[in-house]
């Protein structure tokens, strides 16, 4: 604590500090607006005599209260033991993914053909890889996430003047997060919703009677549509009819459309009642929705995949240009179809021995830095998550601290400081370890001996 009347008049000056070469080079990266207020805080720490005058003093607490970059966002390391959590952003992107971003940053050929100068499809290599991807699709489209797709498809079939019918089963109409209703989604569109079967059961010849109700009230039906219930599950009498029972019924007289959801391209063995984009086409779906920020582990997109006239009925609907997504996007999911698997799928596929074995060792750096520290190795479960594969348990391993550790390791002191968000349960902090990348291991040592330290500091 500096204390003393002549205090205030020994603040180091504004121009002072911003010209310090340290400040300086934050303010070229930062901008200087961000700076400045900075160095204002540090000011103000010295006028509450919480801070020293000097100089040197003020530039390091500046420094210490900058961000790592322009943006308010910051990295978390994902200790909860959900894979897609949807607060953290759901799927982190491969490094192969981060470079495209980067190298799409700048100016790009996003919609130019270098060959001839003239203008290009927008994102034609993203779409390329995504129909390689899924060659049981003979046209691919991308949007800004899943819901876009959906309300996408509503709306150029069913919607916006059309004043069809959208059918769809009771047992689908789920909400998401935030309140997010999928049914209201779709009556936003101008589309009618007609409801068919019941919470618990619906079956073809419930979507083959809308049919003929809507014939009977001198209407159309324009789209069917079957939801994958992706954060629930519904158990015991209840009964689904399947994408090839509702494309027999729908044959002929309306588009089928099936929202897969976790963004699944393929079936994936240790996934077996998660639906995927190849399946559904097969089974006789017209058109398949996906996310991209989830299973597919790639960023934020919706995923519209089909037969080549619906797909370009879609794509050429003045509703697309509102929902179509920008050069960044597209450069990441072409790196995440393209390039090494994405971090979901190592998580996924993450060997449990090996779990173990890494808790281990950071429980042995941890106990380095403090010998007295409660930590220990106990068996966990984590869940896929963000809407995807509901029910599914993995089996996972996890580092067990004190519940007081939770605040200090979400919240850590100093800018550059990474935070770790944890899951609480039964009165313990659990760091499990199949939603942390093996490289973050080091990172996660460090912010439990630092909060060790911490939490020490408060108890004497």
């Amino acid at each position: 604590m500096v204390t003393g009347p002549d205090v205030r008049r020994r603040v180091p000056r504004t121009d002072a500090v911003l010209d310090s070469p340290t400040v300086a080079d934050a303010a070229t990266r930062l901008g200087r607006p961000l700076v400045r207020a900075a160095v204002g805080r540090a000011q103000q720490r010295v006028r509450d005599g919480a801070l020293t005058p000097d100089l040197d003093a003020v530039v390091a607490a500046v420094l210490d209260d900058l961000p790592p970059t322009a943006s308010s966002l910051r990295p978390v390391v994902n200790a909860t033991g959900v894979l897609l959590h949807t607060n953290l952003g759901r799927a982190p992107l491969s490094q192969a993914a981060v470079q495209a971003v980067v190298h799409a940053a700048g100016t790009t050929d996003v919609e130019l053909d270098l060959a001839t100068g003239r203008r290009a499809r927008r994102g034609r290599g993203a779409t390329a890889a995504l129909a390689a991807a899924v060659p049981d699709a003979e046209a691919v489209h991308a949007v800004n996430n899943g819901a876009a797709a959906l309300v996408l498809a509503a709306t150029a079939l069913a919607g916006g003047g059309l004043d069809r019918d959208v059918v769809m089963s009771r047992g689908e109409m789920v909400e998401v997060g935030d309140g997010f209703r999928l049914h209201e989604l779709v009556a936003s569109t101008g589309a009618r919703l007609r409801e068919v079967g019941t919470t618990n059961r619906t079956t073809a010849a419930d979507v083959s009677a809308a049919f003929e109700a809507a014939a009977r009230e001198g209407r159309r039906v324009g789209l069917v549509m079957k939801v994958h219930p992706s954060n629930f599950r519904v158990e015991g009498f209840t009964s689904a009819p399947s994408t090839a029972d509702l494309a027999r019924v729908c044959a002929g007289r309306a588009p089928l459309l099936v929202d897969t959801g976790s963004g699944l391209l393929s079936p994936r063995r240790d996934l077996p009642d998660e639906p995927d984009a190849a399946t559904a086409l097969r089974a006789g779906a017209d058109l398949v929705t996906a996310s991209g920020d989830k299973l597919l582990g790639g960023p934020q997109a919706g995923l519209v995949l089909g037969r080549a006239d619906l797909v370009e009925r879609l794509r050429r609907h003045p509703l697309a240009r509102a929902l179509r997504v920008d050069k960044l996007t597209l450069a990441a999911l072409e790196a995440t179809l393209t390039g090494p698997p994405p971090p979901v799928v190592a998580a996924l596929e993450a060997d449990l021995d090996q779990l173990r074995e890494r808790a281990r060792r950071c429980a042995a750096v941890m106990r380095t830095a403090d010998p007295d520290l409660d930590v220990q190795v106990v068996d966990s479960e984590a869940v896929v998550g963000g809407g995807g594969a509901p029910g599914v348990v993995l089996p996972s391993v996890a580092l067990s601290l004190p519940q007081a550790f939770a605040e200090p390791l979400r919240q850590p002191r100093g800018a550059d400081r990474t935070p770790v968000v944890c899951r609480v349960e039964a009165g313990r902090c659990l760091l499990d370890l199949r939603s942390v990348a093996p490289e973050h291991d080091e990172h996660l040592a460090a912010a439990v001996a630092r909060a060790a330290g911490a939490h020490t500091r408060g108890n004497d």
